[in-house]
């Protein structure tokens, strides 16, 4: 049984952690599976969004700490890449995470390098790794404080303390909470409506609100505007076209 499934639907792809019964804690081999998967997704030409998840009603408990006991197999470059996989790319596409039950330690680290996060009420965020030691090694620390602020991030981070579903939406942390159960249908319909539109256009702003961290106000706005050519050039002449057309009237989202 492999520890990452891969599933596609057109432009949708849905990667699943599947170690129920490790509660989808991430090993070495899970690591190296998880790049593969999303190595896939960039490569694909047809693939626009993709959704992270975990199998049985757990996203993911962090990293596997029986490895962490043991040493076995455990390879840690901080140079390279992170223990849980692919935390320390910035992907071209968007990643939507689809998160029941408990996204703590490095699973709370794998949801924040999501570019969004649907959870259900059930669900659970935290830095459950204060309590053994472990560090946040996998953009949580970054992350974290860039999502929910730094007063909000040193709370978690300082306390290890369990954030549910509602308070998690309020600080922005979670982007949707659905019902229990219905966390990865939902992301996958978020996901179609964002494969919808023209693509171009939309990783360039993608990238532009990624990569304004870098730099500060005028430099990112040059950045933002060099990042619009292309979309200018190969994209929004037909979307104007299609809206004097009469598309998109009476607050339609997505395009035709």
């Amino acid at each position: 049984m492999s520890e990452v499934e891969l599933t596609t639907e057109g432009p949708v792809w849905t990667v699943t952690i599947n170690r129920p019964e490790r509660r989808n804690a991430v090993d070495p081999a899970t690591a190296l599976q998880l790049n593969a998967a999303f190595d896939a997704f960039e490569a694909d030409e047809t693939a626009a969004v993709a959704i992270l998840t975990g199998a049985n009603g757990t996203f993911c408990s962090g990293f596997d700490l029986t490895v962490a006991a043991s040493g076995a197999g455990e390879r840690y470059d901080p140079a390279g890449e992170g223990p849980m996989g692919p935390t320390r790319r910035l992907l071209a596409k968007p990643v939507i995470a689809a998160i029941e039950g408990h996204a703590v330690a490095g699973g709370l680290e794998l949801a924040l390098w999501c570019d969004m996060r649907v959870a259900a009420e059930n669900s659970t965020f935290g830095v459950f790794c204060r309590r053994w030691g472990v560090p946040l090694i996998d953009g949580g620390t970054v992350r974290l404080p860039r999502i929910v602020g730094q007063g909000r991030a040193l709370d978690m981070i300082l306390t290890g303390r369990a954030v549910g579903a509602a308070e998690a939406l309020s600080w922005g942390l979670a982007d949707r909470v659905v019902a229990e159960g219905s966390a990865l249908v939902e992301a996958q319909a978020l996901a179609r409506s964002i494969a919808a539109f023209p693509q171009i256009c939309l990783r360039a702003d993608r990238a532009s609100a990624f990569g304004q961290w870098d730099s500060d106000l005028a430099e990112a706005l040059k950045a933002e505007g060099r990042g619009g050519v292309e979309p200018l050039r190969r994209e929004a002449r037909s979307g104007a076209a299609r809206f004097t057309g009469g598309a998109g009237r009476g607050g339609q989202a997505a395009p035709d």
